[in-house]
């Protein structure tokens, strides 16, 4: 079978490895043939065609009015391709906490032969299809493409703005969260937020309001848990997985889990200052989790970055009930500064992360909380989110010396 992989990115890469027949690269960035290290051929998009083609399988992050999406005719996602080699598998989404929830079940079932992969870094092609389990953090670009592979367990965490420009609008972005319920069987079980849980499905679906309700409903009692927040709900949900499997609730195992950095990472500098590296929220749900969790304090929030084209009316609202000042940096810093305005809140329009921080620095009480959490992705700016925590965690580093 002649396949396309369209992208020459890591999760293809590993793909082409899996896949049996002739394999071709179509890549954007490739303006001239080449046969990489491994032997395929990697060719520019606009040499691919359809006719000489039987198989089309895309990096998830190649949006749907790309020419390649556009002119394919056997389209399928990665996930399709594993459909009968994948084992058991549990499936987690959501806009914000996927990652953590990912990671903390994967902390809890380690020792059960489950392995982890999907968005959180490892492709499916190299995961052990020997495992017990695979727990795949899901996105909704993968969703967007996949139309046979199915979850046992599908774990939806709450669904807000993100990713409008790719998905064209927000029903497309929650259609594609949906997704796995049209397509999952008798016997599965699906966590969904309580307005979806009357959606029709074959499998058992279990809606909730908060993790409140969750916690009381699978018996987990979250007094023994050493989580607050936004982490609070991922460890229940990484819970609940683990009752659902196994009817077992290990508190002292995932007391131990660490989080990871750039997630609310609270740093204090030299003066004894509080800085929080918040540069993972890059949605409005996320910054607003993180500014919950300090809203009994002065907030100075840095915002800003490549904001996706998302309605930002709802993180402005809430400031407005906050003793906050907001620094704007990121190429859509015009736009915050407007929504400002509008709504009241004092701001700083700041050349550049460095210079926010630096103005923060001049401003800081003992009593007051900088916050790096910028409800936008970084890549106007920066070569990922990490690297802009990095930049963030250097300054701090460098008061007082």
């Amino acid at each position: 079978m002649k396949t396309s992989l369209f992208g020459y990115g890591k999760t293809t890469r590993a793909l082409a490895k899996k896949i049996q027949g002739e394999v071709t690269f179509y890549d954007d960035k490739c303006h001239k043939p080449f046969r990489d290290s491994e032997g395929y051929m990697v060719r520019p998009s606009f040499e691919f065609n359809s006719s000489y083609s039987e198989r089309e399988i895309p990096s998830p992050g190649i949006a749907p009015t790309n020419k390649l999406i556009c002119k394919a005719k056997n389209l399928m996602s990665e996930y399709d391709y594993f459909k009968d080699l994948m084992p058991p598998s549990v499936w987690i989404s959501g806009t914000n906490g996927k990652t953590t929830t990912t990671q903390m079940t994967q902390h809890l079932l380690k020792e059960r032969g489950a392995v982890a992969g999907g968005n959180i870094g490892t492709p499916l092609a190299d995961l052990d299809e020997r495992a017990s389990l695979w727990i795949l953090e899901t996105s909704s670009f993968t969703l967007h493409y996949t139309n046979r592979a199915k979850p046992n367990i599908y774990i939806l965490l709450p669904i807000k703005e993100d990713h409008i420009s790719w998905h064209g609008s927000f029903e497309s972005y929650e259609t594609a969260k949906l997704k796995p319920l049209s397509m999952m069987e008798e016997g599965d079980i699906a966590i969904v937020p309580k307005k979806y849980d009357s959606l029709p499905s074959d499998a058992m679906i279990i809606g909730y309001e908060d993790v409140n309700e969750l916690s009381s409903r699978f018996e987990i009692d979250t007094k023994r848990l050493k989580f607050q927040g936004a982490f609070l709900f991922d460890a229940v949900l990484a819970l609940l997985v683990e009752k659902i499997l196994f009817g077992t609730v290990s508190y002292e195992k995932i007391n131990s889990f660490v989080l990871d950095a750039h997630r609310q990472e609270e740093i204090v500098d030299a003066n004894g200052h509080l800085w929080v590296n918040d540069t993972k929220a890059t949605n409005v749900d996320a910054t607003i989790a993180a500014l919950e969790r300090y809203k009994e304090r002065k907030i100075h929030l840095i915002l800003g970055g490549d904001d996706k084209g998302v309605d930002l009316l709802e993180l402005f609202r809430y400031l407005q009930t906050l003793h906050v000042t907001t620094y704007h940096i990121g190429s859509n810093k015009k736009r915050l500064s407007k929504l400002a305005k509008e709504y009241g809140i004092d701001f700083y329009e700041c050349a550049n992360l460095h210079a926010a921080q630096k103005k923060i620095a001049t401003l800081l009480k003992r009593e007051d909380v900088a916050l790096l959490s910028p409800a936008a992705a970084s890549l106007d700016e920066y070569d990922s989110y990490a690297q802009r925590g990095e930049e963030f965690r250097k300054f701090v580093r460098s008061l007082g010396k």
